[in-house]
């Protein structure tokens, strides 16, 4: 039965973050390609919905809380037995894995967000400069 949780709970933490990945693959795209404005911006978008996969993944599949289940956990001086695994802590486990899952995608999410959004004030600040600067050259023909 642990066999079979365990990759059960591979199989849903895949599922949420291909569910995940589909949507915020055109919010970071789009984000990318503003702040980045080259070619390159799609292999980073690339790197990022794997990046979602492994977050996700490594987030939604908890090895070292489903050892429980099969190893004796040792406290002081007493040992007890590994939790047997009941229907009810199955479906407790699925539900974990989709929270842990959907909570390791947002705070990447959230880290990733709050760099584009410094990288994009740095790429708008860059090109309101470039355009008073051209605004400057209009003024004299001569330089044209």
């Amino acid at each position: 039965m642990f066999i079979s949780l365990l990759v059960v709970t591979f199989l849903i933490t895949l599922g949420v973050c291909f569910l995940l990945a589909r949507v915020f693959k055109p919010a970071v795209s789009k984000i990318l390609q503003r702040i980045v404005n080259d070619d390159i911006y799609r292999e980073w978008v690339r790197y990022l919905m794997f990046a979602i996969y492994v977050v996700g993944i490594s987030s939604g599949v908890r090895i070292w809380d489903l050892e429980k289940y099969i190893s004796p956990t040792i406290r002081g001086n007493t040992t007890q037995e590994a939790l047997a695994l009941t229907i009810d802590r199955c479906i407790l486990e699925l539900y974990r894995t989709v929270i842990g899952t959907l909570q390791g995608v947002a705070w990447m999410l959230l880290v990733f967000f709050a760099f584009a959004l410094i990288g994009f004030v740095i790429v708008r600040l860059g090109e309101i400069k470039h355009k008073k600067e051209r605004m400057k050259l209009d003024r004299w023909p001569l330089f044209h």
